[in-house]
Parts: structure tokens; sequence; C-alpha cells
């Protein structure tokens, strides 16, 4: 009974076997994991709790990442501890819950690819058509998309998923074990839908807005140049600009942080995916969630006086809501 104990994941006969790890690195591991996770967590609840709070920051652009900060916050609270949990190859949680996971999973990448995507579309408006900014891009607008996005990806989710949802547990092959099947069509769909396109359209819209941010850049040092681009109503806010850039980095850090877990998906010789499937892959989409509140630390003062006020009980003061978060100094 110990060895069984020791080796597989239950003392069954047809249980799986365990991951053996060095318990060393396991035990560093599980600490560094648990950090990102906790971080994960506690940072993107300041972001969303910020955005939601302070009627200044309800804008546009801000709903956008308010909608991120959502799917980001689902990463840190679902799908980390889930990989955590199943770090020695055991699922102890049931067939329900590995449904859950793999549902969650395809839901939050698929809203985060979909959330970059208006991101990049706000900054492509905003950057290369300033005049037309506030009659093309409406919080109504804005509201809708993001329903919209959240609907496909729950609808892209459950069409992936439709046979584990009918039958939980079914790809399985032995007790303790937490896995999906994708054949080859699905797989094809949910690369076209979630990388091909989406990171096609990112990439087109950021360089485009690159170019124009740079030649906007320049001109503001030609007095002559600034004047003419004035007059023609070109010229974008430096507010917007300073924002594409902020923005341009959290595409940029998304992408990069995206690829090698698509490109792990397409190299994949079986179309079996078990929950340690692309384990370091995942960690590094995943990953990305940690980075995105990092980013607005560092680039949003506003953020940090969020913070600030947030972590002080500020918030709960009457008539906070209206405070003038966006102040300089």
């Amino acid at each position: 009974m110990d060895t069984l104990e020791l080796q597989f994941c239950f003392p069954f006969n047809n249980s799986c076997k365990k991951t053996q790890h060095p318990e060393p690195q396991a035990t560093l591991i599980y600490s560094l994991l648990s950090t990102i996770t906790i971080l994960t967590v506690v940072l993107n609840l300041l972001v969303i709790i910020s955005i939601s709070h302070f009627r200044q920051l309800h804008t546009c652009t801000n709903l956008l990442l308010l909608s991120l900060a959502v799917s980001d916050f689902l990463v840190g609270s679902m799908q980390m501890p889930f990989q955590i949990f199943h770090y020695r190859g055991c699922w102890f949680l049931g067939d329900i819950a590995c449904v859950v996971y793999y549902f969650s999973a395809f839901l939050v990448v698929s809203a985060s690819v979909g959330n970059m995507v208006l991101i990049s579309i706000d900054r492509y408006v905003a950057i290369c058509d300033p005049l037309f900014y506030t009659t093309k891009v409406t919080l109504k607008r804005v509201k809708g998309c993001v329903g919209l996005c959240w609907i496909f990806s729950t609808v892209h989710a459950s069409w992936i998923l439709r046979e584990m949802l009918k039958k939980p547990g079914m790809y399985n092959s032995c007790i303790g074990e937490c896995v999906l099947a994708v054949n080859h069509a699905e797989g094809i769909v949910d690369i076209v839908a979630t990388f091909l396109v989406p990171f096609t359209a990112i990439t087109v819209l950021y360089l485009r807005v690159f170019a124009v941010a740079v030649y906007q850049a320049r001109a503001m040092r030609s007095h002559v140049s600034n004047i003419a681009l004035q007059r023609s109503g070109a010229m974008a806010k430096k507010s917007e600009l300073k924002a594409a850039k902020t923005l341009g980095v959290l595409v940029v850090v998304f992408l990069l942080c995206s690829c090698p877990y698509y490109a792990f998906s397409v190299a994949a010789e079986s179309n079996q995916l078990g929950a340690s499937f692309g384990n370091a892959e995942l960690w590094l989409i995943y990953l990305n969630s940690s980075l995105n509140p990092v980013i607005y630390t560092f680039s949003y003062p506003w953020f940090r006086r969020c913070i600030k006020r947030i972590v002080s009980f500020q918030i709960l003061k009457p008539d906070s809501r209206q405070s003038n978060i966006l102040q300089i100094g």
C-alpha cells in the first residue's frame, strides 16, 4: 500500500502514476508559482477596483483595460491554482472540475486575445484618426464590443469542449487523469480564431500606429510641420501618444508570452492535451497576466495613486468615487 501511495495517485490498480520530482526542486517550484499566483490575483484585483470605483477612470480605453484585468484575474484565481495542483501529474478534483479547468482556459485565453485586438483598434483610431475618435469610439460601443468579445469566447470554449461537456472524463485513461482530445479540425479553428487572425490584426494595426506616432513625434519638433498638422486637425494629443506607447508595450509583451504556446500547439504531434500540456508554455502565457498590472504601475501615475488610496482604505470615504485621481503631482 505504501508503494502504491508513493508511485500512484490513488491506491488502485487503474490509478495514474505520479510525476516524480526531487523534493527540493518541487518545494522551490511550488513556492515560486504560488507567489506568482498571489501577485497575479492581488494586482489585477487592484486594477479592477481602481477602474470600477473612480468615475474619472471610466473612459473607453480604461474599460478595455478593465476587461483585460478581469481575464487576467481569472487566470490567477482559476488557471494558476489548477496548474500548481496538477504539478505532480495527479488530478484529485474529479471530472467536473477538469471540465471547468479546460473551459476557463479556453475562455480566458480567447478573451485576452479579443481584448488585445480591441485595445489595438482603440489606439489605431486615437492616433490615426484623432478628429473622429470621440464620435467613433464611445462608451456604449466599447461596452458592446467587450460584451461580444466575452460572448464569442464563451461560445468558442463551449464548441471546443462540446463532447467533454456532455460526458466529463471521457478522454481519461486512468483514475487521476485530466486530459482533453482535440481533433484536427477543432485545432485548426482554434489556431485561426485565437492566434492567426487576431495576432495578424494586432500586428498590422500597431505597425500603422507606430508609423503615425513616429511621424507626429518628429512633426512636434518641427515648428512649421507642427502648425500644419494642428491646422488640419490631424495631430493626436500627447496623452494619446503616451497611451499608445504604453499599450504598445502591453501588446508586445502579450505577443512574446503567447507565441511560444501557440507554436508548441501547432508543432505538437499528439492531439491529446493533459492539464500539464505545454507546462512551460502555459505558464509563460499565464505570466503575462502578472506582467500587465506591473506595466500599468510603471506607466500610469493614476494607477499608483489608486493603489495608495485602496490600501489606505481612503476609497471607503464618502464621495471617494468623485476623487480627482488624474491630478498632476
